[in-house]
């Protein structure tokens, strides 16, 4: 499993392999975990995160080439970085010992490169894993530039993913990915892959890191949830298309306070991690809308990520959770599951085809779990007065009663219940590829 980013980096895309591969033993699979050593990453390190990993899970790690060295010259992209050691210590690998399946996991999208001429030279059925689609909005209506528009830089990337990603599906087994929207506008790309098997396999949670968290905590710097005040806490980055969105929330905050001046006042709206890295010169992206809305005095925003131990402390200690989507319909959460795992009451306010949406339907009624719906008629900001209302009642209630949640339902995105439908998967390539080589002998 060839994942660039792992703890105890503290970047997104550590936890999907984290989470998966500690229980593939469990369905018939022995994993081992190929990555970057943790003197490469830029990200923060958080050796909490790292104790989480389970020490019989077997992880190799390899260099990647300095950041610092690399940006001089244009790139500080982790995958382009790690690529030449991680196809190096792959080979040594696969070499030394006889594996059954190859998964790469993106992002970065760069990775995905390995798969092909890995399984060319080692005959291994190979599985491309989405955690993000790799073309998608980027660089085609927003971008690195100025407000969030489309710059060279970006469409450039778009470019170069356009050309790349037909040339390594056609070498793919399978396809994963975190929603069926997202496998679906992979097949609409590259029609040629609607042959091979693919599963969807959303960003689900494993219930120990709570667990964890509940026996060891930590503390909360952000804010003191005994204040008296009602903490309402998003966690996550907010998404260029994701603005619509924020808006529409930002706006019936405003409204509360022309409906009721008392909940208002309590109000204390967190976000944490908006910006999607690390460095503390992040630009705040969600306290210049709030400041041109009226409701800066309600918002306090934490524009770097935050580390994931982190991220789940203030889910715990939070009054009741905000999560938000975009304007693109494939927008899955990969906070959802943990934010159902902190137990916390939430408002959820998404795209009415994100498959958020059918989660929550299934999984938690309200008013433990408060949804509201957006589409291209109904916009987000028509949804103002719907939003504040929701917010009004929540406040004044901020219920989360557990027979309102549907533990079965919840059940089917937990790690290891996601990791037994990948081994399934890889059963299913492994078969296939024993199947062809016996019938070519």
């Amino acid at each position: 499993m060839i994942s660039p980013h792992f703890p105890p980096d503290t970047s997104a895309g550590t936890h999907r392999v984290r989470l998966l591969a500690p229980h593939l033993r469990a369905f018939g699979w022995e994993p081992t975990v190929l990555t970057v050593d943790p003197r490469d990453y830029e990200g923060r390190l958080d050796p909490d995160l790292a104790r989480l990993v389970p020490e019989d899970l077997e992880v190799v790690r390899c260099r990647a080439w300095s950041a610092r060295a690399t940006r001089r010259v244009g790139f500080g992209d982790l995958g382009l970085r790690s690529l030449k050691s991680l196809r190096r210590a792959a080979d040594r690998l696969l070499g030394e010992r006889a594996f059954d399946a190859l998964l790469v996991t993106i992002y970065p999208a760069y990775t995905a490169l390995l798969g092909p001429p890995l399984k060319r030279r080692w005959r291994i059925p190979f599985v491309l894993d989405y955690q993000d689609p790799w073309v998608g909005a980027w660089g085609k209506i927003v971008g690195g530039g100025r407000n969030g528009r489309v710059d060279f830089r970006s469409s450039l990337s778009r470019r170069l993913a356009g050309y790349w990603e037909p040339r390594t599906l056609a070498h793919a087994d399978a396809v994963t990915a975190v929603s069926q929207r997202t496998i679906d506008e992979i097949v609409e790309r590259n029609p040629g892959i609607g042959r091979i098997p693919h599963l969807e396999l959303p960003i689900g949670g494993d219930p120990g890191d709570f667990d964890s968290l509940r026996h060891r905590p930590r503390r909360n710097p952000y804010f003191d949830p005994r204040d008296g005040n009602f903490h309402l806490c998003y966690v996550g980055t907010l998404l260029p298309l994701g603005f619509e969105t924020l808006r529409a929330v930002l706006k019936a905050v405003a409204r509360l306070q022309e409906i009721d001046r008392r909940a208002y006042q309590r109000l204390r709206l967190h976000f944490f991690g908006t910006g999607n890295q690390t460095s503390q010169d992040v630009p705040p992206r969600v306290a210049p809308v709030a400041e041109e809305i009226g409701v800066a005095d309600r918002v306090e925003e934490i524009a770097p990520r935050i580390d994931y131990l982190d991220a789940l402390t203030v889910q715990l200690q939070a009054s009741a959770l905000l999560l938000m989507g975009s304007s693109e319909r494939h927008y899955t959460a990969s906070k959802l599951y943990p934010s159902l795992l902190a137990e916390r009451p939430l408002l959820a306010v998404y795209h009415s085809e994100s498959t958020v949406c059918d989660v929550l339907a299934k999984s938690a009624r309200p008013p433990t779990a408060r949804l509201v719906t957006y589409d291209e008629v109904d916009r987000a900001e028509c949804k103002v007065g719907e939003l504040a209302e929701q917010l009004r009642q929540l406040i004044a209630n901020p219920t989360y009663d557990p027979s309102a949640v549907d533990q079965s339902a919840l059940d089917q995105y937990s790690a290891r219940k996601l990791a037994g439908k990948l081994a399934g998967l890889f059963n299913t390539v492994a078969q296939a590829r024993q199947e062809k080589s016996g019938a070519a002998k």
